[in-house]
């Protein structure tokens, strides 16, 4: 047993004994995610904890905290916090168990599954405790700067010219005007099916919000969407967007009109996909987790169709069908992996 798994089950052991509650000495691991955090099941008579080591000199839990404690007041499920450690990087959860909904999700059970999510989603943005930080353009900015250093340049082995820099800020800049453009709300900032459980009594809560801000209202709703892990006709995605857009209107959300609000969502789709594509490489890249890599094709298709969608993006457009797409198709893995189809 290393060092820091020692420490966390000791300290496990003594929250359990000061809460007088009687667990197994061994903790067990389970999924963990994309960050340095680790996950472990403590099991017990009366019921199961989840133990989380987040190393302090990787991760913050202060937040994980503050944001699971206030919206947990405010009626949104995410898991209770029973303690923490915030020195030594540890947290005590409740156990939300192993039923993420993407595996859940097919044709027949997805209106049944999202129209949870959608009320859910609806939750959260209407939380106000605690008060996030807000997405300031140069987050957004430096999101978008993963695609080309890590995607682009040192996944595809790309070299780009000044003219496809000036190109990517110039996108980049519309995709920012668009987002605070938006009315600003509580964002989950990574709300999909993998972040998703469905709880014992069919409901379903929520994980991984650490990253919260105040943010663009259509954020986590192309985040469920347009998830990186599943996806679904454009058509449908359509009839789910201004549904959710005339939920929100009846909530007193000051939103846009149909054709401008589906234009916001698609341009914040772009930026959410050029981010997840240069976060996916540097997972593969850096840190040597290659699970994410299948992910990579829907995620540029993605990207690819929303700008086809619209005509200011046409040359950001061609530049995809021209320069990135072959150099993708040219990697050995992703051989024949992309079909752009038709636009609906």
């Amino acid at each position: 047993m290393g060092q820091r798994l020692q420490q966390l089950s000791l300290w496990v052991q003594q929250q359990a004994a000061d809460q007088d509650v009687k667990l197994n000495q061994k903790l067990v691991p389970v999924s963990g995610d994309a960050s340095f955090r680790r996950y472990f099941r403590a099991t017990g008579e009366e019921g199961n904890w989840i133990a989380v080591d987040a190393p302090p000199e990787h991760e913050d839990c202060a937040p994980f905290v503050a944001i699971a404690q206030g919206w947990l007041a405010q009626g949104v499920r995410v898991p209770r916090v029973i303690a923490s450690d915030l020195e030594h990087g540890f947290m005590l959860l409740e156990d939300f168990g192993d039923d993420l909904l993407l595996p859940a999700l097919d044709a027949s059970s997805v209106e049944q599954h999202y129209a949870r999510a959608f009320e859910l989603l609806r939750q959260i943005q209407r939380t106000t405790n605690p008060q996030l930080p807000p997405y300031e353009p140069v987050m957004l900015a430096n999101e978008m700067a993963l695609f080309p250093e890590w995607f682009l340049t040192r996944f595809l082995g790309l070299e780009l010219s000044d003219e496809e820099y000036r190109l990517l800020g110039l996108v980049g800049r519309l995709l920012i005007e668009s987002a605070r453009a938006q009315p600003q709300v509580s964002v989950h900032r990574d709300y999909h099916s993998r972040n998703l459980m469905v709880l014992e009594d069919g409901e379903l809560g929520t994980i991984d919000f650490q990253d919260a801000v105040q943010g663009p209202v259509t954020y986590d709703l192309v985040s469920l969407l347009r998830d990186c892990y599943i996806d679904w006709p454009d058509e449908q995605v359509r009839f789910w967007v201004e549904a959710f857009r005339q939920r929100l209107r009846k909530d007193g959300v000051d939103v846009a009109e149909q054709a401008l609000f589906q234009q916001q969502f698609d341009l914040m789709g772009m930026q959410r996909h050029i981010k997840v594509l240069g976060i996916f490489s540097r997972l593969w890249l850096r840190d040597g987790k290659e699970g994410y890599l299948d992910d990579l094709p829907r995620t540029l298709m993605y990207l690819y169709r929303a700008s086809a969608r619209y005509e200011e993006l046409d040359t950001f457009t061609r530049w995809l069908e021209q320069r990135v797409i072959p150099a993708f198709e040219a990697h050995p893995r992703f051989a024949g992996t992309l079909q752009k189809g038709t636009l609906q």
